[in-house]
């Protein structure tokens, strides 16, 4: 046996494999027990022992603590095919522990792959030699990739799947978000700038809240960087992504009023009861406070933890109204506990059928039967308005339909609108004729 070359080939798998030499070598050790015990058809685990010299690679086989009276070269075909088997089986677990302790001490990092194929909607990708996978879950909408591409990710998990260790990657995820920002903002990963709370809709928005720790630091300023080439290498990455930074503020209201800008609010009324913020903004920064699709808002209250309705002046006064008309027929509600619930919060009839009676005994020191009678008449005023409310939406979308209905027809020339011309044409027709008829008697009386 060439030790010499068996040491080369050890060494290069371990630097190749990324594996410790001295668990390559054991594995080894192992294989030729198996094989011995093969050849002499043993069961017992302790009979045979083999030892390799870590730096010669001389091989000592002993039996029963004895030296073997027989050289392994004698052992046969069937021995080494066990040796061979055992040996493979040993490399690849070695392989494989290597690769998750490897893996899973990068969880959360940002690495560059290069793409292999898509398998089921599922990206497969390589790193360092090993092969990865982004579900479709994971990939931002859109983003289409093509075999030998580079492309940044984060590594989002790794699992032992048995025969195999399953590196899951994602570019979707808020945290792949938050690491190009410590890449791209080094006051992030100093932590001079801290990202407090992110909300984010992969492929299309997202809104990060940061602060800063220190004074002289601008955490909004730093993170646009100068004309915004921070940002912009961000947005880049993400392939056109929005991303709002938003100005971290310890008070909800002050949060609330930033995460939805570029809406300008007017007021904001906090139910801690209930977790909802209603948000009044003019009629003209309603959409732009919705946001397509109702984005902003929806992101925005991820980014605050509030739940968030936005009215107009004329809905939330309207809502006032109908509570304080409602509550008013209450016997022993007089109008400073309507300005508490105001004050509280609670600003139509439906918040105060959802907070119930206890919450207002509490809050406005009510009796029992009181709050109850208030819940009570909430909850009837609450189903008119609703059906009230199904109503207009009805008659507004009938309305909408019609109009659509009526701007088709005219632009394709059908219906009522072709008649008004024929019409307008007859009567231009008349009129012209009656003109030249004019002008020919006038014309043969002189």
């Amino acid at each position: 046996m060439n030790t010499q070359e068996m040491m080369r080939i050890i060494d290069s798998i371990a630097r190749d494999r990324n594996v410790e030499r001295d668990v390559l070598i054991s594995d080894l050790e192992q294989a030729m027990v198996s094989a011995a015990r093969k050849y002499y058809n043993s069961l017992d685990t302790t009979e045979f022992e083999c030892v390799i010299d870590r730096v010669s690679g001389a091989m000592s086989l002993t039996r029963h603590g004895e030296p073997l009276d027989m050289p392994i070269e004698q052992f046969g075909r069937i021995a080494a095919q066990t040796f061979k088997q055992v040996m493979i089986q040993k490399f690849r677990e070695d392989e494989r522990a290597s690769l998750y302790d490897q893996f899973s001490k990068r969880v959360g990092e940002i690495v560059t792959c290069t793409v292999q194929r898509y398998e089921g909607g599922s990206l497969v990708c390589t790193i360092d030699r090993a092969e990865a996978f982004m579900p479709r879950s994971e990939q931002i909408p859109g983003e289409q990739f093509h075999p030998g591409d580079r492309v940044r990710c984060m590594i989002l998990d790794v699992r032992d799947a048995g025969s195999q260790v399953k590196i899951v990657l994602s570019r979707a995820h808020p945290d792949f978000i938050r690491r190009l920002f410590e890449v791209e903002v080094p006051e992030v990963s100093e932590r001079i700038i801290e990202i407090k709370a992110m909300a984010r809709e992969a492929g299309y928005r997202t809104k990060v809240a940061v602060s800063s720790i220190d004074s002289k630091v601008d955490a909004v300023g730093a993170c646009v960087g100068v004309r915004g080439t921070r940002i912009k290498n961000i947005v880049d990455e993400l392939n056109g992504e929005k991303i709002d930074i938003v100005r971290w503020n310890d008070s909800s209201q002050i949060l609330i009023q930033n995460s939805l800008k570029p809406a300008e609010v007017v007021e904001i009324s906090l139910c801690f009861e209930l977790g909802r913020a209603t948000v009044v903004v003019d009629e003209t920064q309603l959409s732009l406070a919705i946001g397509k699709r109702g984005q902003n808002v929806r992101l925005a209250a991820r980014l605050t933890g509030w739940d968030i309705d936005i009215l107009t002046p004329e809905e939330f006064n309207k809502g006032l109204d109908t509570m304080s008309e409602t509550l008013r027929g209450v016997e022993g509600v007089e109008e400073e506990k309507l300005d508490r619930l105001a004050a509280l919060g609670i600003v139509s009839v439906f918040d105060v059928e959802e907070v119930g009676s206890e919450v207002l005994m509490e809050e406005l020191e009510l009796t029992e039967e009181v709050a109850i009678a208030m819940v009570n008449a909430a909850s009837e005023r609450a189903r008119v308005v609703a059906e009230q409310q199904a109503k207009e939406k009805e008659e507004a979308e009938a309305r909408r339909m019609e109009e659509e209905e009526a701007a088709r027809r005219l632009l394709s020339g059908d219906g009522p609108a072709v008649e008004v011309d024929e019409s307008a044409e007859a009567a231009a027709d008349a009129i012209l004729s009656m003109g030249s008829g004019e002008s020919s008697e006038s014309g043969s009386g002189e």
